[in-house]
């Protein structure tokens, strides 16, 4: 892989675009949370990435099956019936609140009825979709270029959760924190969660995390970690684990967050990004596993089994 199937894109090229598109998929992924039966650690609400965009996949609606992709190709939102029916709204530069009223309007429209809860979750400051004016920003480049990170972070990834023969969660796309994510568990019962998030409710967090687990993930950055990385963390958190020697040299530990980090930058020019990145999440894996004495006989696909890249 060239540097070029990974493509350049620092949060200030776009955070005005990404602040949209964040509410935007929060609004389509609360339609996955109303319709979607109730699986372990939530995952029956996340999004999917696709080869034109990011998906809710086929869910349960009346004797129907509804599907709703946002098309970073073409720059529409289609909701799909398996009746037949469709809807279709057009991606542009316009307001949370417009957006919010328009899909209501077309899940009307197809009698798809999914009561939504108005506001978002997993951020500090919630505006309800409905007086959202604020974000209202949609740059197509700029989202093309988020939507082919995730491709490639979602090939990788999957290398990657192919080494391993335990319990793992699909690699998904979730909108409460805007990150692509897939876990590890090591099949024993976690201590209860504190929970914390902003504006979600502590059960969430609880369920999320009932079991230990390694978790790993790429988000575009904002707050504590100024530009998009890489993340890895353990719950609950072993010992040792924030002096663990991870891969490559420019990973590190953040003390805030409780999570190594590798910046995004470092992948996309590293000589070989896809390796890179497996390094990272490999290391902290075993990071993660061996100090808290995960059965890795059991749980972990022999390395002579292990494919090779894509």
């Amino acid at each position: 892989m060239t540097a070029t199937t990974w493509p350049e894109l620092p949060l200030t090229a776009w955070q005005p675009t990404y602040e949209t598109l964040h509410m935007w998929t929060q609004i389509v992924g609360k339609t996955r949370l109303a319709l979607a039966p109730l699986q372990n650690h939530w995952w029956q609400v996340a999004l999917y990435p696709t080869v034109r965009g990011l998906s809710t996949g086929a869910m349960p609606c009346d004797g129907r099956t509804v599907e709703i992709e946002f098309d970073f190709r073409d720059h529409v939102l289609a909701i799909r019936c398996s009746d037949g029916r469709n809807e279709v709204l057009s991606l542009t530069s316009t307001s949370v609140s417009q957006f919010f009223a328009s899909y209501v309007s077309a899940l009307r429209t197809l009698g798809v009825d999914a009561r939504l809860h108005p506001v978002p979750v997993e951020i500090v400051t919630a505006i309800p979709f409905e007086r959202d004016f604020a974000h209202a920003t949609y740059d197509p480049d700029a989202v093309q270029r988020h939507w082919q990170i995730l491709l490639q972070v979602h090939r990788i990834f999957e290398v990657f959760r192919s080494r391993f023969v335990g319990k793992a969660s699909p690699v998904h796309f979730f909108w409460g924190s805007f990150d692509l994510a897939t876990t590890r568990f090591s099949g024993r019962s976690a201590p209860r969660h504190p929970g914390g998030a902003p504006n979600c409710p502590d059960y969430v967090m609880v369920e999320a995390y009932s079991q230990e687990c390694a978790s790993f993930g790429f988000w575009p950055g904002g707050g504590l970690v100024a530009d998009a990385a890489f993340y890895a963390y353990s719950y609950p958190e072993p010992l040792g684990y924030s002096r663990h020697r991870v891969e490559p040299d420019v990973a590190y530990y953040h003390p805030d967050l409780h999570e190594f980090v590798l910046p995004y930058e470092a992948v996309r020019s590293a000589a070989n990004p896809d390796e890179t990145l497996l390094a990272f999440l490999q290391s902290t894996y075993e990071a993660a596993a061996d100090l808290a004495r995960w059965d890795r006989a059991a749980l972990d696909r022999p390395r002579a089994q292990w494919r090779g890249l894509p």
